[in-house]
């Protein structure tokens, strides 16, 4: 079975190049154009593709993302294929409900096999667009602690201080307080209320 695909450009030149390209492979269909949002969110609701492969930029009216809103929900699949990779674009993009992110400087072959996942709702993203969303995850995460600074900011919680924490835990004030500075930075916070406060945030207390 092909896979039917619905083009969303604005560029006329663009698109006849898109057609071109997936006209050369046989397991890819195109079965419509559209050259703005609003056409892409009719078309989409007529033919029914499998695909909608969708620029971001789409001149005047609604753009690639808020058309990706409205496709998304109705079972049709968006693979957004732009030359805007910032972290802004790709989070408005996904948080759309776009299936997948690519980038228009990858390959053909990239293309096809993003194409198909997308397809079978398996996401696809560009390795620079999959980086830069693992690394605002981690960021949101926030740095990991080990377990002995996990430690000292569940006695910290217990709103013990430096000396009964080193009691504790059987290690000397001298290392308590290393540890104390390394929490800090790790939870952006100058203070011990501080960093308690971050902690029960982040749920990184018991």
């Amino acid at each position: 079975m092909s896979v039917r695909i619905l083009l969303c450009d604005d560029h006329v030149v663009v698109r006849a190049g898109l057609l071109a390209l997936l006209g050369s492979t046989p397991d890819i269909e195109v079965v419509g154009e559209a050259g703005s949002g609003e056409e892409a969110v009719a078309m989409a609701a007529k033919l029914k593709p499998d695909v909608v492969l969708m620029d971001l930029q789409l001149g005047a009216g609604i753009d690639g993302v808020e058309a990706t809103r409205l496709i998304a929900p109705t079972g049709v699949h968006v693979l957004v294929l732009t030359t805007y990779d910032t972290d802004a674009d790709i989070t408005r993009a996904i948080e759309a409900g776009a299936t997948g992110y690519l980038l228009k400087a990858e390959r053909p072959e990239e293309l096809f096999a993003a194409i198909h996942a997308a397809a079978q709702g398996r996401t696809a993203l560009s390795p620079p667009v999959a980086s830069r969303v693992m690394d605002r995850m981690r960021g949101a995460a926030g740095p990991s602690l080990t377990d002995r600074e996990r430690d000292i900011l569940g006695q910290l919680g217990r709103g013990l201080g430096n000396r009964e924490i080193a009691r504790a835990l059987f290690i000397s004030e001298a290392t308590v307080k290393t540890h104390l500075g390394r929490i800090y930075a790790k939870l952006g916070v100058d203070t011990r209320a501080g960093a308690v406060a971050v902690a029960k945030e982040r749920r990184l207390l018991p």
